[in-house]
């Protein structure tokens, strides 16, 4: 059953409550803490937010990328962090439900959808990230199993998650080195919350989004069916692992957009309390240049969301489109967040006030899912071959 206009309207309007009442009463409190939302994440999994892109056949929402962007958008604005408990989440669940075997679909897809399992996905390591080929994560064939060894760094949902979209090298020996990467969907913990044999979480300490788990994952001989092997074929995972990206780089683009929209908003709040020289700082024209540039900025960065959120819905290709977005609106993000702090001054950099969060924040958005100096490459590519003379 497809949503129509009318459903979207209600969803956003349930979303910007959730905002209100849930997310912005506790987002300075748990940040300066850096204490996990754990009551948040039982109202997410009530919203339906962790299911929100996974079919209906699965028990998800199905809902389009272009909604799904608009709630990140919403949620980013209060708070950036909470959209990446749901974010890598549906990552490793569009993996399965685009390139897993049927059995796994429904192994793992109905409990992802109700958020009974919480997933991640693990495939930056401590020197390889943009530059996924040189993984050395290796899970090697021992019968009916797979025995892996190797670390996994900055994992968002290890530590109170439970399953992880796990890359590895299955041939370390392949040439090119893509085709011996394969990709494996994994629980990291048994039903209890226990982890299981062979796996160590490392909580990271972060100076930007905060109360969200980030990890060190470290596998030895840790043991695994086969049926875990996602297709259920070695070699595909790291086109599994790019096709994946394209739904996180929009979630992230959205994220961007967030925190720009966020600090946009509380800078034009508080330029129209602060006053100097007998009258309030909006009507100083140093203000307002400023907070013209942020409005553009932040209206320009949207449309690319939703220019690359339609493209993906769609079915095209949309690698050069989320790059653009991604890149824009968190740039924007950034851009938003320091001017924002400049038109605080001062009070800015006092943890009395949002604003400083969000400076915090921003720039995260500017390395996560691929950097922004590989976004603009991969435009550049992409402008070329559609463009071949």
């Amino acid at each position: 059953m497809g949503w129509t206009e009318e459903d979207e309207v209600a969803i956003l309007d349930t979303i910007d409550r959730f905002v209100e009442n849930d997310v912005a009463p506790i987002a300075r409190e748990k940040d300066l803490a850096d204490e996990y939302p754990h009551a948040l994440v039982e109202t997410m999994k009530e919203l339906g937010l962790f299911g929100a892109t996974i079919g209906e056949a699965y028990g998800g929402l199905q809902l389009s990328a272009t909604t799904y962007a608009r709630i990140v958008q919403k949620i980013s604005a209060a708070w950036m962090a909470p959209g990446g408990i749901f974010n890598s989440h549906l990552i490793m669940a569009a993996a399965i439900e685009r390139f897993g075997t049927e059995a796994q679909k429904q192994r793992f897809l109905p409990d992802m959808a109700e958020g009974r399992l919480r997933g991640g996905i693990a495939l930056t390591e401590p020197n390889a990230g943009t530059d996924l080929q040189a993984i050395h994560c290796v899970a090697r064939r021992d019968g009916d199993d797979y025995v892996i060894n190797g670390s996994k760094m900055w994992i968002t949902n290890a530590l109170n998650g439970n399953c992880l979209a796990l890359l590895c090298k299955t041939d370390p020996k392949a040439e090119p080195r893509h085709r011996g990467m394969s990709m494996f969907a994994i629980r990291t913990k048994d039903d209890d919350g226990n982890l299981l044999p062979g796996v160590s979480i490392n909580k990271i300490r972060k100076t930007c989004y905060r109360a969200i788990d980030t990890c060190e994952v470290v596998f030895e001989d840790f043991r695994v069916s086969a049926e875990d092997l996602v297709g259920g074929e070695e070699g595909r995972g790291f086109h599994m692992a790019v096709g994946g990206l394209e739904l996180g780089r929009i979630n992230v683009a959205a994220r961007g957009a967030g925190i720009a929209q966020g600090a946009l908003q509380l800078a034009v709040r508080y330029a129209q309390e602060r006053e100097t020289f007998g009258k309030p700082i909006i009507q100083h024209q140093a203000i307002q240049l400023k907070l013209g540039e942020m409005a553009s900025r932040v209206e320009a960065a949207k449309l690319l969301v939703d220019q690359a959120a339609r493209m993906y819905d769609t079915g095209q290709r949309c690698d050069m489109e989320a790059g653009m977005a991604k890149y824009f609106a968190s740039e924007t993000g950034v851009f938003c967040s320091q001017e924002a702090m400049r038109i605080f001054g001062g009070y800015g950099f006092s943890t009395e006030y949002e604003i400083e969060r969000y400076y915090r924040d921003a720039m995260l958005m500017c390395v996560g899912e691929g950097t922004n100096e590989m976004q603009r490459i991969i435009i550049a590519k992409q402008l070329a071959a559609r463009e071949a003379i």
